[in-house]
């Protein structure tokens, strides 16, 4: 009876989710829904720089794109922003994991002096401002330890990203039953172990969506950088509009391309975060 009950609960059909759920929720209305707001704000800007008499160039877009020359193919300056902004971005991405979570760790360590100076670190760096925060290690700490403006952009976005991080590893951490550490405590293994062969690995299903959510959050950050003339791609575009006073094209195609790879970051993410769901 026990098996034939397990049998027929296993076959029962899922329950089915409210139809505004299923219909907001579904791919093709999404980007619909996405490609409509999107064309409003075209539209709008189209609208308004008509108004002011723009003469519009995108036939010159191309061109910071990619170009034919006598040498042969080469890429615009867009393209060269893009891949400087990823750098930046994936060097600051795994300085802030690293930093936050030593930053999780001794918040759950237990001890006293080490989660006081978590929860004062968490604090301190939540409560500045990201601009105010690159000021403080360009021209304040750059001088007096001999940073320089590049080097200074990735510890301002990685510190500044810690601390977030390190809340999203501290979740996912406690979202792991009690039960795992003594079952890892009862076997002999350390906590260095119990951690790093026990919780870590299970936490990482807990910890995708939100680490998505704050590497899309990361790679729009690093455009502030460019205030202090860090080359990555809202420089390149700020250097072209310099140049041709093309605002409006520059600035939608840096957005587009922005737009993209944020895009294709949640979607592989996505496909991974469901692989692993299965996998479990």
């Amino acid at each position: 009876m026990s098996d034939l009950g397990i049998s027929r609960s296993r076959g029962q059909a899922l329950p089915k989710l409210p139809f505004h759920k299923r219909f907001f929720g579904s791919v093709p209305v999404s980007v619909a829904i996405y490609a409509i707001i999107v064309g409003l704000i075209a539209y709008g800007a189209y609208t308004g720089a008509q108004g002011m008499g723009y003469n519009w160039q995108w036939y010159r877009v191309p061109q910071f794109l990619y170009r034919n020359t006598e040498v042969g193919f080469e890429w615009g300056e867009i393209p060269i922003g893009l891949v400087a902004t990823i750098k930046l971005s994936v060097t600051a991405f795994l300085l802030a994991t690293a930093i936050g979570l030593l930053v999780a760790l001794l918040r759950l360590s237990g001890l006293v002096i080490g989660a006081a100076v978590a929860v004062g670190y968490l604090e301190l760096i939540r409560n500045i401002p990201l601009l105010v925060l690159l000021y403080l290690f360009y021209y304040v700490l750059g001088p007096i330890f001999g940073f320089d403006r590049y080097f200074a952009s990735i510890l301002t976005l990685a510190v500044f990203h810690s601390a977030l991080i390190s809340e999203i590893l501290r979740a996912g951490i406690n979202a792991i039953p009690a039960g795992q550490w003594e079952a890892a405590k009862s076997i002999g293994m350390s906590p260095y172990q119990t951690y790093l062969y026990i919780i870590l690995p299970q936490s990482v299903r807990f910890m995708l969506p939100p680490m998505t959510g704050e590497v899309v959050h990361l790679i729009k950050s690093s455009a502030i950088v460019s205030v202090i003339a860090v080359a990555e791609l809202t420089t390149f575009g700020r250097n072209i509009i310099s140049d041709t006073y093309m605002s409006f094209e520059i600035w939608f195609t840096i957005a587009l391309v922005y737009l993209v790879v944020t895009l294709i970051l949640s979607i592989g993410v996505s496909h991974l975060e469901k692989k692993y769901a299965v996998d479990q």
